[in-house]
């Protein structure tokens, strides 16, 4: 798993890579506290023919966000996470994206 950040000069907002290698799954998408925690269109990682899913999001500069993978229904952490951070209500570690 990978991230890759791209600061904008002309916006204040990064765009944000995520790279999955999971040939095996059906669906993969990017959950955070960005997007409610909610799996839509613009959330869902797209499949490569090598197995990999990519996707990119535009996020706010300067800001932290707590995130998660979800492979076919499986919440997952990324492993090269800025951070991570205890969260009570998930009862486990949330992956963070310092930005």
């Amino acid at each position: 798993m990978a991230i890759a950040k791209q600061y904008l000069k002309t916006k204040p907002v990064c765009k944000v890579t995520f790279t999955v290698p999971a040939e095996e799954a059906k669906k993969v998408a990017v959950v955070g506290d960005f997007n409610n925690w909610k799996a839509t269109k613009t959330s869902a990682l797209k499949k490569l023919k090598n197995g990999t899913f990519k996707g990119t999001l535009e996020l706010p500069k300067e800001g932290s966000f707590e995130f998660k993978y979800i492979i076919d229904g499986t919440y997952v952490n990324e492993e090269s996470a800025d951070r991570y951070q205890w969260n009570e209500f998930a009862g486990s570690e949330n992956a963070v994206l310092d930005l």
